[in-house]
């Protein structure tokens, strides 16, 4: 069995769970090869190493996620969008909030796949093929995360393989 893209209501609802907040989605556009040095793009992998998935969360949605799940107040995050720099504390809460995505492509009878690697915004660049399943259009899903109290930004889940 392979995996399969998660329905936007999934989304929706890990990321309500995860940062204890109402949360909306709404489709979105692809991103584009210009947003990909301002991404956080997270390796999804299985137990050999193969590359299994890659999410990319653009820069707003790393610094609102990684702050609100941090409970730390939207003003820390809009400071590093203004910035236009992640901080330490906030990239780390990111990387869990990552770490947990993991969740929405794991299903029953599939390989595990676990969070093998991250690559966050204004960092050194995540490898070429994962950039090109970000960028290649067919198994991804697309979406506008609206976190309440903090902003909205893109996330992309792209299915490899």
């Amino acid at each position: 069995m392979s995996h399969v893209l998660p329905v936007p209501k999934a989304v929706k609802d890990l990321f309500d769970d995860l940062l204890g907040r109402p949360v909306t989605v709404s489709p979105a556009d692809p991103l584009k090869a210009a947003d990909i040095p301002r991404t956080l793009v997270a390796l999804y992998t299985d137990e050999r190493l193969q590359l299994m998935a890659v999410i990319g969360m653009d820069f707003k949605l790393t610094a609102y996620a990684g702050a609100a799940i941090g409970l730390i107040p939207p003003g820390g995050a809009e400071a590093c969008v203004e910035d236009n720099e992640i901080s330490k504390m906030i990239g780390e809460n990111a990387i869990e909030v990552c770490n947990i995505l993991a969740g929405l492509i794991n299903r029953e009878g599939a390989p595990r796949v676990k969070l093998h690697q991250t690559f966050l915004p204004g960092g050194g660049g995540p490898p070429a093929d994962a950039v090109n399943y970000l960028l290649a259009l067919g198994r991804r899903l697309d979406l506008k995360v609206d976190v309440s109290g903090y902003g909205s930004g893109k996330i992309s889940i792209a299915l490899a393989g």
